[in-house]
């Protein structure tokens, strides 16, 4: 070992702080990774042990080989099967539906007992004779269905299409999961309702010490002339969980693309705090460089430092993530939660720590060059005027605007060749790919030209802070005494707002776009339809609008085959007053208002518009019946897309009758008088009271599907910002620990500071808004760059969605990461303010 890697080496033992607010950074990427790690393997076995429908004791299971013109398996099949030896029990797979009150309900065959069965019963009994059907708890309760019920069942498929059958409800089952829909009864029971012998699968379980490719071999001959295909239990199991677990496995890439930018992230701030970290020991390795170092020597002991720093923030995030991963199933447990544990995934522990060695060896290599390049002369200087470099060379300044140009010619690229309202053969993965290739030629734009900005954007943002007496101009020229170290501070400070404010402003948008469509989709809780060609019994929308479970109840009715002017093709219609419904508010207008919809005008979908080729307040023709009826309509107002209930053309109820309409309802519509799923369930079940002995309606849970995008919107919101907050996290630790270091390289100017009567709340003020400011200098170059490409990743996706910009929720943003900033400095300048000012003013 040369004396130089000694030296550097022997000063890094001596000064473990030191090394661990060097590596600080590097050391929760490996924990975000390794835990990362971890939770997937907790999520895949979990997975494996919840998600696959197949019972743990199936043994094999017996179905029709995947051919064409393939015999599938059936009940008599089923019979031999049961008799082979060393089969201990055989269970049949068969599943049908009908119809109940106008809503669809499930009948699953299960054996409701034993190692095969997939539910237990909770009240009651499980059904043992023909006709008898148990409910799960949400189905009872949403479709009235108590234990006791006897209801009418009009099963769907069979030979018997419109057979009706009476089922009594004797009990309640709890399954893996209650879609609100599903009833289970025996095997038997479930043929019988088909109307047929066809099986989709059968299960089967062996005897113990059984030969099992005896018996499988036995089933295979129990097919004739075409065998069945006999697969292995655990198999079906593994395929079954990896099909539920697809989502999964897509969700866990997305978030290996988000941990890699924030170990992007975590090597900026390293090679910061190692420029930093050799900017205080100027002295010593100018010292080196007089007794005969030369420059390769201190750069291969520098990065021997850097590769030491790596491997124990490597081992030592892999640590704790391990500690973390194997603490939250007995966590869990506690809350009745089971999930399975990670176990010590070996191979990506050790691919973790040489991440952590690679990019902190990466992050070392240009501080370390330029420490090497100090000279001799510099051993008679104070270390503490080595730091104040600023500004940029050449090169550099060339590099940053070639880089700038590339993104901004890359981002009109984009801007230029947007979709129209017609996406058709539209492509938007090209254009997603130009936005994220001109977002990171921003990004290292930034850091190339970091120095130079900082200082302009310190003009505007330090402005307040210098009105604010010593304490704030001290600040403030603490960051701008050293634009490079604040610059590479605040550029990651800026990555982690770019993200936010990205995910924060498309999140929005396709959020203004989903509450559009669901409602004109759904604009309601309930809808109750006619059949195809008739229409709701007058005293059936009497009785709804006057029970006390529902509220907003209005009609409307529906025409095909409508022509618009000179439009090549025909249109839905519907007379749906806009007014009715608080959900139709929130329907976008292009042009006009919903509310000027009266007797004599007519509203448009963009499509109809189009079509007819007419603009706002033009007079056009609507006809119905090939011309038999005809009115001459003022244009009041142009939706983007469609118009309520998908129709393309919205009229007034007088215009609907003159155009043909029938006098009674095609459907209804109605909230749930109180909120929650109980004012659900209560409404639902006022409405199947009204439907009572009605034939050919039919009964939509319209908001159930407005929940689900609703849930789906907010859980990819949620996993987004925590994946970015990641990011976030790791600038945060940078700022901190630049702060911590910056706090040692001057000491003597605190102590000069405290020397001529600045107190230590000053100087303690003094440092953590110095802190603070790096948070505001990134949060404001974020929201730069972040919203106008969340503008534009939003126009690109094609979808029309509009852009919305949230402002408090930006500010939100904006503070957040400034108050965090800031606290990341409070405990270095508690250190800075006990440090006497004798002794600062003696450091070196």
């Amino acid at each position: 070992m040369s004396p130089v890697l000694r030296t550097q080496l022997g000063g890094a033992a001596r000064r473990p702080a030191r090394l661990l607010l060097t590596g600080l950074a590097m050391l929760v990427a490996s924990f975000v990774v390794y835990a990362t790690v971890l939770a997937q393997q907790i999520t895949l076995r979990t997975a494996l042990d919840t998600l696959s429908g197949t019972p743990e004791a199936v043994d094999l299971v017996v179905d029709s080989p995947d051919t064409e013109n393939a015999v599938p398996v059936t009940t008599t099949q089923l019979g031999k099967i049961k008799a082979v030896p060393g089969v201990a029990e055989a269970v049949g797979r068969v599943e049908t539906g009908g119809e109940i009150g106008g809503q669809y309900l499930g009948v699953t065959g299960d054996p409701g007992t034993g190692p095969l069965s997939v539910v237990r019963v909770t009240q009651g009994r499980y059904p043992a004779a023909p006709n008898e059907i148990a409910v799960t708890p949400r189905t009872a309760s949403r479709m009235s269905l108590p234990v006791g019920t006897r209801l009418g069942l009009k099963v769907f498929g069979g030979d018997d299409k419109d057979r009706t059958v009476q089922l009594q409800v004797v009990g309640i089952v709890a399954p893996a999961d209650d879609y609100g829909s599903v009833a289970y009864a025996p095997q038997s029971s479930v043929t019988a309702l088909t109307g047929g012998d066809t099986l989709q699968q059968i299960d089967v379980r062996l005897d113990a010490g059984a030969d099992a490719d005896a018996v499988r071999t036995a089933i295979a001959a129990t097919g004739g002339k075409q065998a069945p295909e006999v697969r292995n239990g655990a198999d079906v199991r593994l395929e079954e969980a990896n099909r539920a677990a697809a989502d999964l496995n897509a969700l866990f890439a997305v978030v290996g693309m988000f941990i890699a930018i924030a170990v992007v992230a975590a090597g900026l701030v390293a090679a910061s705090t190692f420029r930093i970290v050799f900017a205080q020991r100027m002295r010593q390795l100018a010292l080196l460089r007089a007794v005969g170092a030369g420059r390769g020597a201190i750069v291969r002991a520098l990065a021997a430092e850097g590769v030491l720093t790596g491997l124990a923030a490597g081992v030592a995030g892999v640590l704790g993530a391990l500690a973390v991963g194997s603490a939250v199933p007995p966590i869990l447990r506690l809350f009745d939660i089971t999930v399975a544990g990670p176990g010590v995934p070996v191979l990506p522990a050790l691919g973790v720590v040489a991440l952590a060695v690679v990019v902190t060896l990466l992050a070392v290599i240009a501080p370390a060059a330029s420490a090497s390049r100090v000279a001799p002369l510099e051993a008679l200087r104070a270390a503490a005027t080595t730091a104040g470099k600023h500004g940029i060379g050449k090169l550099r300044w060339v590099f940053g605007l070639l880089l700038g140009t590339g993104a901004a010619l890359s981002a009109g690229y984009v801007a230029t060749n947007l979709p129209g309202r017609d996406t058709k053969d539209y492509q938007p993965d090209l254009m997603l790919l130009a936005i994220v290739f001109s977002g990171a030629l921003a990004y290292f734009a930034l850091i190339a030209l970091g120095p130079v900005l900082m200082r302009p954007v310190l003009a505007v943002v330090g402005l307040p802070l210098r009105r604010l007496g010593p304490v704030g101009r001290l600040a403030v020229g603490g960051v701008g005494g050293a634009t490079r170290r604040a610059a590479a501070v605040a550029v990651v400070v800026a990555l982690g707002v770019t993200l936010i404010a990205g995910v924060v402003v498309s999140g929005a948008s396709l959020r203004v776009l989903a509450d559009r469509e669901l409602a004109s989709s759904a604009p309601a809780d309930f809808e109750l339809t006619a059949g195809e060609g008739s229409a709701l019994p007058a005293d059936l929308v009497t009785r709804a609008a006057g029970s006390s479970q529902l509220r907003h109840v209005t009609t409307y009715r529906r025409l095909n085959e409508v022509q618009v002017g000179a439009a090549p093709s025909l249109f839905d219609a519907n007379d749906l007053d806009p007014a009715a419904l608080p959900e139709l508010s929130k329907i976008d207008v292009a042009e006009g208002s919903l509310a000027d919809l009266r007797p004599g005008t007519v509203a448009l979908s963009g499509w109809a518009n189009e079509g007819a080729g007419v603009k706002l307040g033009d007079r056009v023709e609507v006809s119905t019946g090939k011309g038999k009826h005809r009115l001459t309509l003022t244009v009041a107002a142009i939706l983007p897309d469609s118009a309520p209930l998908g129709s393309s053309v919205l009229l007034h109820r007088s215009d609907l009758d003159k155009l043909g309409a029938p006098a009674l309802a095609s459907g209804l519509l109605a909230d749930a008088a109180q909120p929650g799923e109980d004012g659900r369930t209560a409404a639902q079940q006022a409405l199947r009271q009204v439907m009572e002995n009605r034939s050919g309606l039919g009964l939509n849970v319209l908001a159930d599907q407005r929940d689900e995008a609703n849930e789906a919107i907010d859980a990819v919101l949620a996993i987004a910002l925590g994946l970015i907050g990641l990011t976030v996290l790791i600038a945060v630790v940078g700022v901190g620990t630049t702060v911590a270091l910056s706090v040692v390289e001057r000491a003597r100017e605190s102590g000069l500071l405290r020397a001529v009567g600045l107190t230590r709340g000053g100087l303690r003020a003094m440092l953590t808004t110095e802190s603070g400011l790096y948070g505001v200098i990134g949060a404001v170059l974020g929201l730069l760059l972040g919203v106008p490409y969340a503008w534009l990743a939003v126009k690109a996706l094609g979808v029309n969605a509009p852009l919305r910009l949230p402002v408090l929720q930006l500010l939100a943003v904006f503070g957040a990461l400034v108050a965090f900033t800031a606290l990341a400095g409070v405990l270095p300048a508690r250190r800075a303010a006990r440090v006497s000012p004798v002794v600062a003013l003696g450091t070196e």
